[in-house]
């Protein structure tokens, strides 16, 4: 089926332009802040042009996962910024001083435990021991602090560690939420191109069985006191299958479009091969728009009152923005479900407008209507055709 084929297909486009769009927003929202936060805390703890350029180095090493983590692709950067930043918190806490060090692996680290396929938890409980184990150093350097060196060095950076890998946690998460959502929504489109596949294929071939069979019945009656009516419903019943075989290789090409004008010529030369007598009014011309979505309407209609009416009169009636059909012969008990209307008063409804089916004293009624397309100024004249 090339509709649903073509469905499925465009999908993955979307997609990547969705994602595209993420990764513009990321590096928008979290680079810039990342990178000023970096920069204030390297001129804050810095000392020497030595001391920052260290420092700084384990800032660019976490802004650079950062960037390919917003692509999707941190395995070739992954383990050369992990040392870089693991490094200098020890240089930080034992030579530069900086009790900030540790900013560059509490943005790598944070990062890169959430896409790793097992022991994330493990890794996760390493890198904070590595955090206040390194912090934990600085009491050899200076015994007499001890409470400000376990503050400074050892609480505050692992408990930013910790709060930081939890929140990418939580990140990661959503973007699993946004990923099944997108296949959630590729597969209710595949879903829906295979419903309105389903519901065309009905229209055409539904529909022309039922006025084959139809043919085919009043053929049997004349078979025997006009033969020459017989030889003429057959020739229109090989033209209606042969018309039916293209309208099938169109819808499957995507290429297939009712038009109205044909629907009502079809509708009439049916009715009237049934003995019911058709009137239309035409109080103006359809909107193109609209034409071929009132042709499917009109169609599924006929089929309708042919199987299930015993109808002598149909009163057809276009408007600019609507179309109407009343038929006599109606059930008094309840129809059966009519899923060819049901499935068209979505469609219509999708297209702004509204499916009216009634039923009342032996009345059928069916009409489209489109409330934006009427007219302001009625028509001058309305014209009639029986």
């Amino acid at each position: 089926m090339r509709p649903t084929l073509r469905a499925a297909h465009k999908r993955p486009e979307h997609t990547e332009t969705t994602q595209e769009r993420l990764r513009r927003l990321n590096l928008t929202m979290i680079v810039p802040p990342l990178a000023a936060a970096g920069a204030v805390l390297v001129a804050v703890d810095a000392r020497t042009w030595w001391d920052a350029a260290v420092l700084t180095l384990g800032v660019i090493a976490g802004l650079v996962v950062v960037e390919r983590w917003t692509a999707g692709d941190t395995s070739r950067v992954a383990l050369p910024c992990l040392i870089i930043t693991a490094a200098v918190w020890p240089f930080g806490v034992l030579v530069a001083d900086s009790h900030t060090a540790f900013y560059g692996i509490t943005i790598v680290g944070p990062y890169l435990i959430p896409q790793l396929t097992r022991h994330q938890g493990a890794a996760t409980l390493g890198l904070s021991a590595f955090v206040a184990a390194v912090g934990t150093a600085k009491l050899l350097e200076s015994p007499d602090d001890v409470p400000g060196v376990l503050i400074r060095y050892v609480f505050i950076p692992t408990g930013v560690t910790v709060v930081a890998t939890g929140l990418m946690f939580a990140n990661q998460l959503f973007y699993k939420l946004m990923e099944q959502t997108r296949e959630r929504d590729a597969e209710l489109a595949v879903i829906g191109e295979r419903i309105r596949f389903a519901s065309d294929l009905h229209d055409i071939q539904g529909h022309t069985l039922h006025v084959v069979k139809l043919k085919i019945t009043l053929a049997e009656k004349l078979l025997r006191s006009d033969t020459g009516r017989v030889e003429e419903e057959l020739r229109e019943v090989h033209a209606l299958v042969s018309d039916t075989i293209t309208q099938t290789k169109e819808l499957a090409y995507a290429q297939r479009r009712l038009n109205l004008s044909a629907e009502l010529e079809n509708a009439k030369n049916l009715f009237e091969a049934a003995g019911i007598r058709v009137r239309v009014n035409r109080e103006a011309d359809v909107e193109e728009s609209v034409n071929g979505l009132l042709g499917q309407v009109l169609r599924e209609t006929t089929t309708n009152i042919l199987r299930h009416a015993q109808a002598t009169r149909v009163r057809i009636t276009l408007s600019r923005s609507g179309i109407s059909i009343v038929n006599d012969g109606a059930r008094e008990a309840p129809l059966p479900g009519l899923s060819g209307l049901a499935t068209l008063k979505e469609r219509v409804g999708d297209n702004g407008g509204e499916l009216t089916v009634e039923q009342e004293n032996g009345r059928f009624l069916t009409a489209a209507a489109f409330p934006s397309l009427r007219s302001e100024k009625l028509p001058a004249a309305a014209r009639e055709d029986d």
